[in-house]
């Protein structure tokens, strides 16, 4: 059975795309209504202004923006948290800092494995192989 509990509220609801149930879905529509026409009449706010006028929290707001429900492109002054550590950016999932920092650490960890994967040449003539006997 396709059924599962609100995240928000607790309620059983039947899975759907949103993974809310109804009446939180609607909730949802009614803080995007309520923050696209506060944007409409004042354009130049940020987004730490749109939640103290409408009440809605900044991860809702953060949400319709990355859904692309909320354009940033026309609001100058509207920025968007780093996933990571929560620096204000215009596009994008990460801040320059925090997305340096992971490749790096993935590039360290690439060469990591390489070394490891590298079989000695010789020297290391303790362990045996199968293939020993058929060499002789």
């Amino acid at each position: 059975m396709n059924v599962d509990n609100c995240p928000k509220c607790g309620r059983l609801y039947v899975k759907n795309i949103m993974e809310l149930c109804q009446p939180c879905i609607k909730e949802l529509e009614n803080q995007y209504v309520i923050c696209a026409e506060y944007l409409r009449k004042n354009r130049g706010t940020n987004i730490q202004e749109l939640s103290d006028a409408t009440e809605i929290p900044i991860k809702e707001i953060t949400r319709f923006i990355r859904e692309g429900r909320i354009s940033i492109a026309n609001a100058p002054n509207m920025m968007l948290p780093c996933e990571v550590c929560g620096t204000l950016i215009r596009e994008g999932h990460m801040c320059d800092s925090c997305r340096s920092r992971l490749s790096k650490d993935l590039n360290r960890a690439a060469a990591e494995t390489a070394a490891a994967n590298e079989t000695p040449k010789s020297g290391n003539k303790s362990a045996y192989r199968a293939v020993d006997k058929f060499r002789n």
